[in-house]
């Protein structure tokens, strides 16, 4: 009898030191708590609900077959620690506080890895704070459904953040994806749609962003007061509504814009006092501007920017000045513009005469803000014909570029990218990745 009470005993006690008791799935925490530095976790498939902190270099990884659920408060998976990797895991069910960024993954450390996740009904996707050399990649990205565009949280939040790169995430229903005072990124390769801002970058210098598409959000990418930046091959398109921009530019300096295509936006690109710093230039090479109404907009008679071997064709206006002013202050050289008329005798594919943009009657909804009800209507159109026809006004010249484009089929002679050497350091930099998880 005794042998049997200490069996009993014996088996209990085991029973209750094991993973699972009873049927009782051991929690994630304590999993975490009790791996040593570098192990690799893979915790059994199932629901976990509770919200995780890891502080020491492990891989966390869920094979696609586990979902954490904070259960609507705080941040679901805190990281403070270099050299930790996160994937395969279905992130869901953040706090909705903005006060407290309630977040997906929250990440304030170096060389930690994001990748492969689902991020979704979490306010705000994955946050890095003071932290550099991260990796973000792959990861689908959602706020709450059940909040409003204005109110929901951001996909990715860069705040004094430098190094990362961020790259080919599917971003959707979310409200920016913002980059503040966070320099050397790199962000290739993401698609982002249906949110407020697609990229939004204030104080951030020397930043990469190329090969993403970036659609349906109400401005494409934003710069403010943010230099050096490269935007090269990327899509954005249907930016529309009285705020729609594609690229839009506040007091920023010595940015380069190459080889975007900019399609069926309100504003194709706009710029706002930029280049800011004296004696500094924007570069924008090599840009298809189409089918927007606005090709591109200066808020002002700015100089400094130079605009060469883009391609300019169906918007209903190629270029405007929010005063009535000109931007004849920058050079314009080698674009194509769908409405010239000139020809080119010595078929070397230039015009033999200088294309000279004219503004007449057909701006009158720029200036009277009412009359854009008739906007691209054959009211207007007669009322420019007939204004063209027999002036009773001088026209505003808008620009001259002395050698446009007979062909819209031409490759772009774009500028060297010196300000990318900043980013190399992203390629090569040595990682904390003892299992080689951030080659894939």
């Amino acid at each position: 009898m005794g042998f049997v009470l200490l069996r009993i005993v014996v088996i209990l006690v085991l029973g209750f030191s094991s993973p699972v008791m009873a049927g009782v799935q051991q929690s994630l925490q304590s999993m975490i708590d009790g791996a040593k530095e570098g192990e690799i976790i893979q915790p059994p498939a199932g629901v976990y609900k509770e919200a995780i902190k890891i502080t020491k270099p492990i891989v966390l990884d869920g094979r696609g077959k586990v979902t954490i659920d904070a259960g609507g408060k705080g941040t679901v998976i805190n990281i403070v620690s270099d050299g930790v990797t996160v994937k395969g895991m279905r992130i869901i069910g953040s706090g909705d506080q903005h006060n407290d960024i309630d977040a997906g993954v929250h990440i304030k450390g170096n060389y930690n890895v994001i990748k492969d996740n689902v991020i979704s009904e979490c306010l705000f996707g994955v946050d890095l704070e003071q932290a550099s050399n991260n990796i973000v990649r792959r990861n689908k990205i959602s706020s709450k459904a059940d909040t409003g565009l204005g109110i929901k949280g951001d996909a990715i939040r860069l705040w004094y953040s430098f190094k990362n790169r961020i790259e080919n995430n599917y971003i959707r229903n979310s409200r920016d994806f913002v980059i503040w005072y966070s320099n050397d990124n790199r962000i290739a390769n993401n698609d982002i749609a249906n949110g407020r801002y697609g990229l939004h970058f204030m104080y951030a210098k020397y930043n990469l962003v190329e090969n993403n598409s970036i659609s349906k959000n109400a401005v494409g990418i934003f710069l403010m007061y943010s230099d050096g930046v490269v935007v090269r091959n990327n899509r954005l398109f249907q930016a529309q509504g009285n705020a729609g921009v594609g690229i839009g530019l506040k007091e920023s300096s010595s940015v380069k814009i190459l080889n975007n295509k900019i399609l069926y936006n309100s504003r194709g690109i706009s710029l706002d006092l930029s280049p800011f710093d004296p004696d500094t230039t924007n570069e924008i090479y090599g840009n298809e501007i189409s089918f927007n109404n606005i090709g591109m907009s200066f808020l002002s008679d700015w100089k400094g920017n130079v605009i060469k071997g883009n391609k300019f064709k169906s918007n209903i206006l190629p270029v405007t000045v929010s005063s009535f002013a000109s931007a004849k202050r920058n050079i314009w050289e080698g674009n194509y513009w769908g409405g010239y008329e000139g020809f080119d005798l010595d078929k070397d594919g230039i015009g033999d005469t200088p294309f000279t943009l004219k503004i007449y009657s057909d701006r009158l909804w720029l200036d009277k803000p009412g009359a854009a009800f008739f906007q691209g209507t054959a009211v207007l159109s007669l009322l420019d014909f007939l204004e063209r026809l027999a002036p009773f006004t001088s026209p505003l010249i808008m620009l001259v570029d002395k050698k446009p484009r007979m062909n819209e089929q031409f490759v772009a002679v774009v500028p060297e990218v010196n300000s990318i050497d900043r980013n190399q350091g992203n390629e090569q930099t040595k990682r904390i990745d003892p299992f080689g998880l951030t080659k894939d």
